[in-house]
């Protein structure tokens, strides 16, 4: 097996900060690539999101190792006087930058991609924003709650009917996100290489839920009929919905028309196929309430285990409901490598969810925890060029920022609104 990682040898500098961008580089790091995370000298945001409510609360800074794994640690001051130098430095030694920064402040701190590629012209310049780089909202700060998931349609349309909007998993759509940002930044590199050319790369957390809802939004474009939302006790399609089990199990069955059949069969209601009712398509479709009704009595006559093996047997599509702390039981996660071990995390935190792509023949880097603030400093600014009386005065003069325990202190009290 060849064990050269794909991006071995590949600098990247992630000023970027919570997750789209930070989740990009790590998948540039799990296959190699040597990345920077700067972030300011009070930290990251992100380093306590476990202690933001409604993440899952947690003694350990889970959400920060996963999308800072792999990467070493510089802390700056981008408002100091000596941070451009600093910048120039990074450029030029860097491959790859990565950056979210609101364009106003990147403006006024001149690193815009026309100020940067100055000093690097091969750079890739890779830009994540929360509505684009245009037009009215441009300029708009964006989560992925309000731009990916609210913006887009997504979160209009994953409700049943009668029910309000509600909060989706956090992060959700900014790992999403993150493997677009990740896509356009390879472009770029293939780019690079064909022409030794740098590009300046770019997607938005809206561009990337509008591309998630696209089915419903290219609806949308030619003036199609919508259905209702989704009425679990009268759907459009009765096997193609939600229904529960006797041991309080919620599942999925989806199947085409022609698979009805096999199901009536399975089930032990074959007389279905014969009910006026349900004779075909049309007719399910129009009596899908009295249809649902049955198929609700039966599956509430045993547990999931019997549903299981019954679906199975019949080779019938089916998915089960599962708990974030269900899916990580499940053998296929191991298996597959979608969760795998992380070194030095310290705490309950053995394992980290992996990126969600693999190369055959190509082993992804072990992963590792995330960089304490300004855990590499001094080794960074040596490998960029600095000399030691040169990184004194750049801690002496308040680039380099605080203390890291004044520093998370610091963090804490951001979280809390003072």
């Amino acid at each position: 097996m060849n064990n050269d990682n794909i991006f071995s040898g590949l600098k990247v500098v992630d000023l970027s900060s919570f997750i789209a961008g930070p989740a990009a580089a790590v998948i540039l790091s799990d296959f190699g690539a040597d990345v920077i995370k700067v972030e300011p000298p009070t930290g990251d945001t992100w380093r306590i999101g476990h202690k933001i409510p409604p993440q899952p609360r947690s003694h350990d800074s889970y959400p920060w190792h996963l999308n800072n794994r792999n990467k070493r640690g510089l802390s700056l001051d981008l408002k100091s006087p000596q941070a451009g130098e600093i910048l120039e430095r990074l450029v030029k030694w860097a491959d790859v930058l990565i950056v979210n920064t609101p364009h106003p402040a990147r403006k006024k701190l001149k690193f815009e991609y026309e100020d940067v590629a100055q000093w690097n012209p091969r750079l890739i310049y890779a830009d994540v924003t929360g509505y684009g780089e245009k037009g009215p909202d441009a300029s708009l700060p964006g989560f992925d709650i309000t731009a990916y998931w609210a913006r887009s349609g997504l979160l209009s349309l994953t409700r049943d009917a009668g029910a309000p909007p509600t909060l989706p998993p956090s992060g959700s759509g900014d790992h999403a996100t993150a493997v677009t940002l990740f896509s356009a930044i390879a472009m770029g590199l293939y780019r690079r290489e064909r022409t030794g050319k740098g590009s300046y790369v770019t997607t938005s957390l809206l561009a990337a839920g509008v591309w998630s809802c696209g089915v419903f939004v290219q609806a949308a474009l030619c003036d199609a009929t919508f259905f209702p939302l989704h009425d679990r006790m009268k759907p459009p399609n009765a096997i193609l919905n939600v229904y529960r089990a006797s041991d309080d199990v919620w599942f999925l069955i989806v199947l085409t028309p022609d698979k009805w059949p096999a199901l009536a069969k399975a089930i032990s209601r074959p007389d279905l196929l014969t009910d006026p009712r349900f004779i075909d398509a049309a007719k399910q479709t129009a009596n899908s309430a009295d249809l649902t009704a049955i198929l609700d009595q039966v599956f509430e006559s045993q547990p999931m285990s019997h549903w299981r093996e019954v679906f199975n047997q019949a080779h019938l599509t089916f998915g089960v409901v599962l708990a974030p702390s269900e899916v990580v039981k499940d053998p296929q996660l191991r298996e597959n490598d979608i969760v795998v071990p992380i070194e030095g995390a310290g705490g309950n935190l053995k394992f980290t969810v992996n990126s969600p792509m693999q190369v055959h023949g190509v082993v992804k880097v072990s992963a590792k925890r995330a960089p304490e603030i300004g855990e590499h400093n001094e080794e960074i600014l040596r490998e960029v060029g600095f000399e030691t009386s040169e990184i004194e005065g750049l801690r002496g003069g308040g680039a380099l920022g605080t203390a890291p325990e004044r520093a998370q202190g610091d963090l804490v009290s951001r979280a809390h609104g003072s």
